[in-house]
């Protein structure tokens, strides 16, 4: 497959993955989105409402709409901002709640960093989009909360989480599976790509600085030099917590923080990132199987993989492998990225339903009980993927 077919295929997926969220996700009644559906599309109407879930709806059409201005998908970003602004800002506090009650009511306050760099990341978005400047001091404020309460002075990085009122708090996982550390990559990735967005929209010294400081931290902490896999969990002096190797999060990081340097124009870190794309992406190519679907984690203790196939990180495969390909040239890299649309057309993708299954088991049969739609389950990393292979190629 040539990559001008790839990309055709891959706008009329992100059509039917806009239709999908249009169709089915609004509450007409309460206001906001559903906080959950199941693969069947039955609706759970009094499920919580994330605020990852609504921040990344609100990306996701901002984006939407900037690729391809139709006025729909303005609509939908538009709801996403309202709800946002009405329901999950904490005027009191600062930052944003966790999750609301299916009416709108604060229902879990604790302040999760990754929740506020998100907001940021669909705030700035739709900035772009609209010029709201509400939209935009709405970003910048919660740019300002968290450099106030997460950013440690003393040895950098960003704390993950705090109560509702700024204080600690004993648990700090973002999902049960994390492990409880003070630093985590995975907070750390989306807080340096809400500040990239941000700078996109919004460019001023200390910034793009942040985003400097950031990359430095992957380079010094993250990223492991010997294996080129990166480290998830840390205490606030920087002392590992060995834990699972994340081969999505290891391809998502490959590309993203090659397109934060550039965001920032800084020639340093561009060039050595883009280094480090290839050698990460082929690190994460340790965790393909041969059906070209990318196998969710491995347990280095155990020497044991997890064989699930998520979403996400097929998501982030297509981009990351991609890149590589634009970075050397070499056409394995552009057949990785056609493999995993096959495998996603073929295992992932919902062909009664719509949208895309949360994974696979290890004999390709769906996860059935994961959600299509939830707090964790948005129209996030598919339509980015779409996204970013129809504007790179």
């Amino acid at each position: 497959m040539q990559p001008e077919q790839l990309k055709q295929q891959l706008y009329n997926e992100l059509l039917s993955i806009l239709d999908y969220w249009m169709k089915h996700t609004v509450d007409e009644i309460n206001g906001g989105f559903f906080g959950k559906i199941d693969n069947a599309n039955d609706v759970y109407a009094t499920a919580p409402k994330g605020a990852v879930l609504n921040a990344r709806i609100l990306w996701t059409f901002s984006a939407a709409y900037n690729a391809i201005n139709n006025e729909k998908y303005l609509s939908i970003a538009t709801r996403a901002f309202e709800y946002l602004r009405e329901h999950f800002i904490d005027k009191e506090y600062g930052g944003v709640c966790w999750t609301v009650d299916f009416e709108g009511k604060a229902l879990d306050s604790k302040k999760q960093v990754y929740a506020l760099a998100f907001c940021i990341y669909g705030l700035s978005e739709y900035h772009l989009v609209t010029k709201n400047n509400e939209a935009l001091n709405l970003a910048l404020d919660l740019y300002k909360t968290i450099e106030e309460h997460s950013y440690d002075k003393q040895y950098k990085g960003y704390f993950e989480a705090f109560a509702k009122d700024w204080l600690e708090m004993d648990d700090l996982r973002l999902s049960a599976k994390d492990a409880n550390e003070k630093k985590t990559m995975n907070t750390h990735l989306h807080i340096i790509e809400a500040y990239a967005n941000l700078y996109k929209v919004y460019p001023f010294e200390d910034l793009k600085n942040k985003i400097a400081e950031l990359l430095e931290l992957f380079d010094t902490y993250f990223i492991d030099h010997k294996t080129w896999h990166l480290r998830l969990f840390f205490d606030e002096q920087w002392n590992e917590k060995p834990n699972v190797i994340s081969y999505g999060h290891d391809i998502e990081a490959a590309w993203l923080l090659l397109q934060c340097a550039e965001i920032i124009n800084d020639k340093k870190w561009i060039k050595i990132y883009k280094q480090y794309a290839v050698k990460i992406t082929d690190a994460t190519a340790e965790g393909l199987d041969k059906d070209g679907g990318l196998w969710y984690e491995y347990e280095p203790l155990q020497k044991a993989l997890i064989k699930e196939k998520h979403w996400w990180p097929q998501a982030e495969a297509l981009v990351g492998f991609y890149n590589a390909y634009e970075l050397t040239g070499d056409d394995k890299y552009l057949q990785q990225a056609v493999n995993t649309w096959q495998f996603i057309q073929q295992h992932i993708l919902d062909s009664s339903h719509g949208e895309w299954f949360w994974g696979v088991k290890e004999d390709n049969s769906v996860m059935q009980k994961e959600d299509k739609a939830g707090l964790w389950k948005c129209p996030y990393h598919n339509s980015r993927a779409c996204l970013e292979i129809i504007k790179r190629v």
